[in-house]
């Protein structure tokens, strides 16, 4: 290899997919380590183990890694990624088949984490390496304007809707009565990230084909970009209630409603590498101390598909829902001030017919239980 002083890659940079969505080039690397030296999984200071890893000092180990000599725009993109994690370039020098070799490494500022356990790229490919290279895109077009703690902190976000991204890529899209979409039926001229943050507003540029076979006229259309989501409807069949909860909501404070107070199902979003069952169950004894017997699912669908990305999973989950089940509730880390009632069946399709139960969710899932709990209460 010859050119500039090349980069030390011994985490998750050396998976060839994610060095190429970070760098905007292929991964072109050579072998080289470090004796006395290990790679482990960071410890966050709260003590969780965390999925990247960390290089550190230890007598008799060997780290493996990569030696890289990416372009400038290139190192510029790496640069801003590892920054964007707290990581900074420090020179280091490692070992060669050949001799020592003088290279740049990656290495997070002092006091960020603690060293665990040795860490595996392997097993982190397998396990994190796929929606690691989903949430890319959005990192990388939040760098040019985004400190790096406020990128730390919408990670998770970031994570969400690539998860998002990866499911409905995953599920299948039955097309009995509407048209199969093939390759070609949408091409994007420009595609622009103006806004990320808990949600994101993505614009693109693009022509779709029309039904006689053309294509349109370049047109622009923005898309609210929000994570998938679960809600659960509890019912009790043996008493015939349901438990709603009330919270604050800025949809309808924003649109000016003279109520901001909703009364909806419990919902929650749904978890990278977290299945929609399980999402809901979590929800459930995260927003109202249930534990869910059983759960029927109700519907999936786009709430707005006209210009928005939430797709939510519908769930009627049966537990014993005494009067003792009310209360207020909720995490006190997402500030959630959350008061559960529990209701008869019958107050529940008046509050249907009076319009105070106005949320999407609640009134599809009130009519799925209107028309099978007949069926539930012989279960």
């Amino acid at each position: 290899m010859t050119g500039a002083e090349p980069l030390f890659l011994y985490g998750t940079l050396r998976h060839p997919p994610l060095f190429a969505a970070v760098a905007g080039e292929p991964l072109r690397a050579e072998g080289a380590h470090l004796d006395d030296h290990a790679i482990c999984h960071a410890i966050a200071p709260s003590g969780k183990t965390l999925d990247f890893p960390l290089f550190l000092a230890r007598a008799g180990a060997v780290a493996q890694g990569l030696l890289v000599r990416p372009g400038p725009q290139a190192r510029a993109r790496l640069d801003d990624y590892e920054r964007a994690f707290g990581y900074d370039p420090v020179s280091i020098t490692v070992m060669q088949d050949a001799g020592p070799v003088q290279a740049l490494i990656y290495l997070p500022r002092a006091g960020l984490w603690q060293g665990g356990a040795d860490w595996s790229l392997d097993t982190w490919v397998d396990r994190a390496g796929a929606l690691a290279v989903e949430t890319v895109a959005e990192v990388m077009a939040l760098v040019p304007d985004t400190a790096p703690d406020a990128i730390i902190e919408r990670y998770p976000m970031l994570k969400v809707r690539a998860a998002s991204r990866m499911r409905a890529r995953a599920e299948p899209a039955p097309a009995t009565l509407r048209r199969t979409m093939v390759p070609g039926d949408v091409q994007v001229a420009a595609h622009r990230h103006p806004y990320s943050w808990f949600f994101g507003v993505e614009e693109t540029d693009l022509r779709f084909r029309r039904f006689d076979g053309t294509h349109s006229e370049t047109v622009t259309r923005a898309g609210f970009i929000m994570g998938d989501a679960v809600t659960v409807l509890p019912y009790d069949p043996v008493r015939d209630t349901v438990m709603l909860v009330e919270q604050f909501r800025y949809g309808p404070y924003a649109r000016g409603d003279l109520n901001a107070w909703s009364l909806e199902p419990i919902a929650g979003r749904i978890d990278p590498g977290e299945s929609p069952d399980a999402a809901a169950r979590r929800e459930a004894r995260e927003e109202a101390r249930l534990t869910m017997s059983a759960l029927h699912q109700v519907a999936r669908y786009y709430v707005s598909p006209g210009a928005v990305t939430e797709y939510i999973v519908s769930f009627v989950g049966l537990a014993a829902l005494p009067q003792a089940a009310e209360g207020v509730s909720g995490l006190e880390t997402e500030a959630e001030d959350i008061r559960a009632h529990v209701i008869p069946f019958d107050r529940l399709m008046a509050l249907v017919a009076s319009g105070e139960a106005e949320n999407g969710p609640l009134l599809i899932s009130a009519q799925w239980l209107a028309l099978n709990r007949a069926r539930l209460r012989q279960i």
